[in-house]
């Protein structure tokens, strides 16, 4: 039996919530003795679904998500805290309370921001 193993990371926003996350992943490919061949998605050390196949919101649920280049979210989170609108408060919507010691990995996004901020970083390079 034969093994490669490759790392991958993706970007997701949730369509459905507006949640937006990343999440990096081992991908081992396997070939049994007889040839077959199977391959095997890793994600914090825990074997997962194939983030490709059917991927799905961690806070809602919902299934239409958009998967995008690594480091997406994180450009948008940043162009979000850094950005013309950053000071601009806004309406009602989830509020999250800050972590102690750092930024909160976890935190969710509306559509709208992401969107706005992946607009901006599109315009400017």
């Amino acid at each position: 039996m034969s093994e490669t193993t490759v790392h991958e990371s993706y970007s997701f926003a949730c369509m459905r919530c507006g949640s937006g996350w990343e999440q990096s992943y081992e991908i081992e490919h396997h070939t049994d003795a007889q040839g077959r061949t199977s391959v095997v998605y890793l994600a914090d050390g825990r074997i997962v679904p194939s983030p490709l196949s059917r991927p799905t919101c961690h806070n809602c649920d919902g299934h239409v998500v958009r998967i995008m280049r690594p480091g997406r979210v994180a450009s948008a989170r940043k162009a979000a805290a850094h950005g013309p609108y950053a000071a601009v408060p806004r309406q009602a919507g989830p509020v999250e309370a800050p972590v102690a010691g750092g930024v909160d990995e976890r935190r969710h996004w509306h559509v709208a921001d992401l969107l706005h901020a992946l607009h901006l970083h599109r315009k400017a390079g």
